[in-house]
């Protein structure tokens, strides 16, 4: 799978930069998380600073055009994105305790 950005756009106002790319793969359309990790690594990102919000591919297609918007920190995420949006890419908000897999 192969990313290619085609615009960025600053957003300083809400913290984040508003992204339009391409990806070419050679299966099936990839999904949201695939993408996201993808671009958060093209971008030098943390997963979590990253929301896609569109992936759209055209029947017969190698190509898929989508839309992301890439925070600065994860909080600037969660404090701006609605929830549909954050459990879709899988962010979790800061205020659930993490729960520990250790037995005492």
């Amino acid at each position: 799978m192969e990313i290619e950005i085609i615009d960025e756009e600053e957003n300083p106002m809400l913290h984040r930069t508003d992204v339009r790319f391409e990806v070419v793969h050679e299966e099936a359309t990839p999904s949201r998380l695939s993408v996201r990790d993808s671009l958060a690594a093209k971008l030098n990102k943390d997963s979590d600073e990253v929301v896609v919000h569109t992936l759209d591919t055209k029947f017969g297609m190698r190509k898929t055009v989508g839309y992301a918007k890439v925070y600065e920190s994860p909080a600037f995420a969660r404090d701006v994105e609605q929830e549909y949006m954050l459990e879709r890419n899988k962010i979790t908000s800061g205020d659930e305790p993490e729960v520990e897999a250790e037995e005492a």
